[in-house]
């Protein structure tokens, strides 16, 4: 959710990782509706490779948390010089300005489709209301709420990482002011990251809440923190330690989402370290691939980086294209063996809906506010005078 300044010079690695994280998750969503093993597919493909495409959305989120705190703490440094110099005006109107335009209409539409009755979009559980639903996202609770009431409905419950990111990027440049220096700053980012494990397990009596707690999720983000901060030293990267890591990142992803009850059994909450360490490898290898001279992306996979350049907008609208195929595709025989046609239309229109919404709905807000935003104070004025002079 980088800001539009430097979408010129995307990377391509990260935008990679973040387009197979997005997948991941609208996979994982249309398979709990409709399961892969349970289409012709299961016929022949192996059941691991099944189960992992469908059950693998919740760990990519954790994906999503690395790569957010790498890339908003790289634009910081890189505008700003230091976190300790980093403009609270800035960096709260550059959030605002990407965030906000694109989650109110969505709580906009969401309210509007519970008034109208429309199934799969209303709020029915006792101890839920849509006032309090709309307060909780746009407060940026979301995630408590739904831990302390259970789950709303599927396109209000994909806010609940949008609550931890927010909450930790409304204090994260207020600590870095008040730290002011790296060498304090770095031991606390590591003891938050390394913490990952034990605040996941202290939860375990409230399945959801441990799911969705602030803590574990901020762990992941201040470990992509921590990434920034090593590549901001790490001027040049040998081609083969970035090789190495890329390596090893695809290692510890592939155990993670393919061999995740090996790995559960041998370090039950501990593997969620091997998740969010990979993923800072790959991005530290992106990081560092994209400095080497002559690097092309990897080819064929120009529509997975497509993916990730829109991945805020396919989040947040692709249980619209998810709910509307599984209702067509139930109401026209329900032949559960022919499910994978369903994945087959679902994924072209999850894109397709993200760029309309980029198109119509975030760029053209964004690039409005961040003008009236980040104008100079005086530049306002000088604006104003000539205005009243007319």
């Amino acid at each position: 959710m980088e800001p539009i300044s430097t979408r010129a010079s995307r990377n391509s690695g990260i935008d990679l990782l973040r387009g197979f994280s997005i997948l991941l998750v609208v996979l994982h969503h249309i398979g709990l509706r409709m399961p892969l093993k349970k289409t012709l597919l299961a016929d022949v493909l192996p059941g691991k490779l099944l189960r992992a495409l469908n059950f693998n959305g919740y760990e990519a989120v954790f994906i999503f948390f690395v790569i957010s705190g790498f890339l908003i703490t790289r634009n910081v440094l890189q505008r700003d010089g230091a976190l300790s110099h980093i403009e609270l005006r800035g960096f709260y109107a550059r959030r605002f300005s990407r965030i906000v335009p694109c989650l109110l209409a969505l709580v906009v539409v969401l309210a509007a489709l519970h008034l109208l009755g429309v199934q799969d979009y209303i709020i029915h559980r006792e101890t839920q209301s849509l006032p309090r639903a709309i307060v909780s996202a746009l407060g940026f609770h979301l995630n408590w709420y739904e831990g302390m009431t259970g789950y709303l409905p599927g396109s209000w419950d994909v806010l609940w990482s949008l609550s931890i990111e927010e909450v930790f990027y409304l204090g994260y440049p207020l600590v870095c002011l008040l730290v002011r220096r790296t060498w304090l700053l770095a031991p606390i980012l590591v003891v938050l990251a390394l913490s990952l494990p034990w605040t996941r397990a202290a939860l375990a009596g409230n399945e959801i809440w441990q799911e969705k707690a602030y803590l574990p999720g901020m762990a992941a983000i201040a470990t992509g923190v921590l990434g920034a901060l090593l590549a901001q030293r790490w001027t040049r990267v040998p081609r083969g330690v970035a090789w190495l890591l890329c390596a090893c990142g695809a290692a510890g992803l592939y155990l993670v989402m393919m061999e995740g009850a090996w790995l559960w059994h041998g370090m039950h909450d501990g593997y969620m370290l091997v998740l969010t360490g990979s993923a800072l490898c790959l991005v530290l290898a992106s990081h560092g691939l994209a400095m080497v001279e002559n690097h092309r992306p990897l080819p064929g996979f120009a529509w997975v980086r497509a993916w990730g350049r829109l991945s805020y907008e396919i989040y947040l609208t692709h249980m619209f294209v998810v709910f509307a195929l599984v209702r067509l595709f139930k109401s026209s025989g329900d032949d559960v063996s022919l499910g994978f046609l369903g994945y087959v239309a679902a994924l072209p229109s999850c894109w397709l809906l993200g760029r309309m919404v980029e198109r119509y709905v975030s760029m053209p807000s964004e690039r409005w506010l961040r003008e009236r935003m980040l104008a100079k104070p005086h530049a306002l004025r000088a604006a104003a005078g000539a205005a009243s002079s007319l």
